[in-house]
């Protein structure tokens, strides 16, 4: 396999991504100046040294410090806690405008095929609960994408929040965001609907 092959199958591997696009990917960076392709690769190459795990909502961040830039900020509110799939919802929360609680990422939703939570961070979920209650903590938000995967993980996760905590109000988004739709891809008027009509 040549360079341009074994990069085009390395594309492929992203998500949403099939075998034309990667092709498109591969040839831009073909016609791309030296200096961008340099750019690309040394991102990449920084990108398992120069981020990190929030140790508090499990999301991905750059920086030194265990706690990201949100969980570290007073200002957030700490009564209301969003649970998102991704770190890709959680980004479409914050750029929405609408949200200024705290968060934390799941690592995806149940499969439908196998009906099993292995792989997400229902443990640190769970774990999390005592200490979030003790600072403030009144109401978790189930923010998961509005499919039968996501539905399915909100079921689950309210199981688990109300047996674990049971003074704990749980509410999930109100269906601003149309069936099927991911929150990632929502517009910030959706999800400040949906936001604004849980329940």
């Amino acid at each position: 396999m040549d360079t341009i092959e074994r990069l085009t199958a390395l594309f492929e591997k992203f998500p949403g991504i099939g075998p034309r696009q990667a092709g498109r990917f591969v040839q831009y960076l073909l016609r791309s100046s030296p200096a961008l392709r340099r750019e690309i690769a040394e991102s990449i190459s920084n990108l398992s040294g120069g981020t990190r795990q929030c140790g508090s909502c499990m999301r991905f961040h750059a920086g030194r410090t265990a706690v990201c830039s949100i969980c570290a900020n007073s200002q957030r509110d700490a009564s209301h806690l969003a649970i998102v799939a991704s770190d890709a919802d959680l980004a479409a929360l914050e750029r929405s405008g609408t949200f200024n609680g705290l968060y934390f990422v799941l690592g995806g939703t149940i499969s439908l095929a196998s009906d099993s939570m292995s792989g997400l961070r229902m443990k640190a979920l769970i774990d999390s609960l005592e200490e979030r209650v003790g600072s403030g903590l009144t109401e978790a938000i189930l923010a998961f994408p509005a499919n039968p995967e996501g539905d399915a993980t909100a079921v689950r996760v309210r199981e688990e929040l109300q047996l674990h905590s049971p003074r704990l109000r749980v509410t999930a988004l109100g269906r601003g965001l149309s069936t099927g739709s991911e929150l990632e891809y929502a517009d910030p008027e959706t999800i400040k609907s949906a936001l604004e009509s849980r329940k």
